[in-house]
């Protein structure tokens, strides 16, 4: 079978209480935010958000940003601390899980990283035919996430929405 040639807009979402605190609501990355930046450039975001660590803050921003583009790439939230709860926010309101996302990334992580590789919660999932990642904050995972998911967005897309 041959690979549907599609479109795909992306939306990226910084989620930093810390940036938030100091520029609010933004649609640009700020200067100190390297990771949205690069997200930004590498997928040619067609939307930019800058919101806190907040359960309700990030489903709602993700559920407007994914009406506009196809796949919304979100930073930051993802550790274990108590207030990183970007996970917490997508996993419960997207239809399928894609599970070997965040093994693969664990795995590539190991590699670069170690043990430290376990403390990821790299996500990623389907919702009404688009995709949404969730990526830690620091720029080496940004890197690795982008990677991931160049490789395989049309295919992942073409199959959420049943074009295969």
């Amino acid at each position: 079978m041959h690979e549907v040639d599609l479109k795909i807009d992306y939306g990226v979402v910084t989620v930093s209480t810390s940036r938030f605190e100091r520029y609010g609501f933004v649609e640009e990355p700020p200067d100190d935010d390297e990771s949205g930046k690069f997200l930004c450039d590498e997928f040619k975001a067609k939307v930019y958000r800058l919101i806190p660590d907040d359960v309700v803050e990030i489903r709602r921003t993700v559920l407007n940003v994914l009406r506009d583009v196809d796949v919304v790439i979100t930073t930051g939230g993802t550790g274990l601390n108590p207030k990183d709860v970007t996970i917490e926010a997508i996993k419960p309101i997207v239809e399928k899980e894609i599970k070997g996302f965040g093994e693969i990334f664990r795995y590539l992580s190991y590699k670069e990283i170690g043990e430290r590789a376990m403390l990821t919660r790299a996500f990623a999932g389907i919702l009404n035919g688009k995709a949404v990642f969730c990526l830690p904050g620091s720029l080496n995972a940004v890197k690795l996430g982008a990677k991931l998911i160049k490789s395989q967005i049309k295919h992942i897309l073409t199959h959420a929405r049943g074009l295969r």
